[in-house]
Order: C-alpha cells, then structure tokens, then sequence
C-alpha cells in the first residue's frame, strides 16, 4: 500500500538530503516534484525540511556541514534494535561512521558503513516511522547499492537483514535483494567507467513520466548523468544530480510511452 503506517525490520523506509544550499535545494525538489516544505526546528539550530505530498512525509532536507562530505542522500533502513544491530554491522565488518543516537524523541538512528564502503543509516522508531508515503508519484520507490565489492556487500547485507537474493541474470550482474516474496532493493558493481565512483546507496522516486521530469529537473539546473533509459520488462529510469551536486534516481514503472 503507498500510505505506510509502519516499517518492517529489513525495510528502507526513509531518505533525506545532506545539502550545501538548503535554500536551492528546496527550489529544485519542490519545483520537480511538487513537494510541500515545512521546516522544522532542530536544536541548539538549524532546522530539517519535511517534504510532504497530501501532508503524507515522504523525505526532507537539512544544511549539510564539511565533516558530511560532499552534498548526497541518506538512504534508511528501520530495525527493531537499533543498538543491537550496529553491533551485528560491526561483527560483520562494517565501520560505525555514528554510534546509535537519539533524534529528539522521534527515534534512534546509527550510520554504517558497509566492509565495502557504501554507507547506510539505521532507523528506529519512536514516534516518526518515516516515510508516510511510498511508491507513489514523487515519493520513495527503490533503493540501490552501487559496491566495490558486489560479493563482499551482498554476504554483509543478507546477514545483517536477513535478506535474501535473487540475480537477475544481466550483464552486468545486478542482483536483488528480497524479503519474503518482497523486492527491497538492487546492488551491483561498480566497474568500469564507474570505478572511480564511492560504493554508495542510490535513492529513487517514482514519476508518471521519466523523460519530462528528467527534461524538468535539467531546466531547474540538475545535471543529467545517465539518461532515460529502459529496463525490459520493468519500465525507465534515469540518473541525475540536483544544482549542488547530489545524485539520485527517478523511476517509471511499466513500459508507457
């Protein structure tokens, strides 16, 4: 169902912007999507922008600092432990970028990174499961791993979340990660011309219409890294990086237009 009231254990369920122009940023995202922004207070200051579709959150936004990196998205697992499960991510090799902390009193969250460099945060809820809205026009709808390693992140990933995988059979490989008879996400490697790219996670939102959201976001100043392309059987997708440099996907589901 695209309105969620919760998030399984082993389920990605949020995404927000660490930015160098908050301001740009929600011009670009607001404008490609039509996203509604309300900012929140963070103490001591600051704030968090909540993105919002039909008052449902589907991502938001904060002023990233230096120590971040360069501007990108944080992709969100939830876990029942948040504790417990970083400390399963450390057995398993991956490096803790931020011990578990408290968010206010919405949640717990923790950032690892996995033993092939691609970064993750784990979310536990409080009183904020995460997205509200997913799967629908302008919200979340997939999440991809892009790996130095496709062998050493997949053994991680199936350990730690239980998942289990299923290769499609494509060169190059991509496999999918699944929970029960659910797709939750893709991985592949990072070879070639991609080599020199980090190990990362790639969020996506949905769209009606690739081509035209991809000609939008370039008339609002994205960059265009790869674009529209078809995946047989399942529908179009391109790569993009807002004004400050930050990459995510969009995604057509089916083989429309």
């Amino acid at each position: 169902m695209p309105e969620m009231t919760a998030h399984a254990h082993g389920t990605f369920s949020w995404a927000d912007l660490a930015t160098s122009d908050i301001a740009g940023a929600k011009t670009f995202y607001t404008g490609l999507f039509g996203w509604d922004v309300e900012d929140l207070p963070i103490e001591p200051e600051g704030s968090y922008s909540m993105f919002r579709i039909g008052g449902k959150d589907v991502a938001a936004a904060s002023q990233g600092s230096p120590e971040q990196g360069p501007p990108h998205w944080n992709a969100y697992v939830t876990v029942d432990d948040v504790d417990k499960t970083t400390e399963q991510a450390k057995e398993l090799g991956a490096n803790v970028l931020a011990p578990p902390f408290d968010v206010m009193d919405v949640g717990r969250m923790s950032v690892v990174q996995d033993p092939a460099g691609a970064a993750v945060s784990l979310w536990q809820a409080i009183t904020n499961i995460g997205a509200q809205l997913m799967n629908e026009p302008g919200s979340l709808t997939w999440f991809e791993c892009g790996s130095s390693d496709m062998k050493k992140a997949e053994s991680f990933y199936t350990e730690l979340f239980g998942w289990g995988t299923s290769p499609m059979g494509s060169e190059p490989p991509y496999t999918i990660f699944t929970r029960g008879e659910d797709q939750v996400a893709g991985l592949y490697e990072l070879t070639g011309e991609m080599a020199s790219i980090p190990p990362n996670w790639t969020v996506y939102f949905l769209v009606n219409d690739v081509q035209a959201s991809t000609d939008k976001a370039k008339e609002l100043g994205g960059n265009i890294i790869v674009p529209p392309q078809d995946i047989p059987g399942f529908g179009k997708f391109s790569l993009i990086t807002d004004p400050q440099g930050a990459a995510f996907g969009i995604y057509q589901s089916g083989q429309a237009g």
